[in-house]
């Protein structure tokens, strides 16, 4: 590895590190959802400062290659964070179409008491 990577690394997993954290601070990243990006951040920093953990880790499990595990744990990631997105989403969605339905039913009742309810045409014969 050269010092240049070394560096490199080193910046970016910091530098991922402080805008989560920076979110975080500001209200523009929830705690739910930082975790995994803190994960990563901390994974990739231990994986730069300490590159021979990211060869024995790899030599461990039988990847020849260590960057491939580096590849590999990131698609991990991306993907437990769009699973968890997608799951709020669902969940969003749901609450937002009961609030749809209570504020449509709460209306109706609201022209019921000020008699603002068009007449009713009886049905054609």
């Amino acid at each position: 590895m050269t010092l240049t990577s070394y560096v490199l690394g080193i910046a970016a997993a910091l530098l991922t590190l402080v805008i989560v954290v920076e979110l975080l601070r500001r209200g523009r990243l929830r705690e739910r959802h930082a975790v995994w990006w803190m994960v990563a951040g901390i994974a990739a920093l231990l994986a730069s400062i300490f590159p021979v953990t990211l060869e024995w880790t790899a030599q461990l499990l039988g990847i020849q290659v260590p960057t491939n595990l580096v590849f590999f744990v990131s698609i991990a990631i991306l993907f437990l964070v769009c699973l968890q997105h997608s799951s709020e989403l669902t969940r969003m969605e749901g609450r937002a179409r009961s609030l749809a339905e209570s504020i449509a039913l709460l209306e109706l009742r609201l022209r019921d008491v000020e008699g603002e309810v068009p007449e009713r045409q009886p049905p054609p014969r």
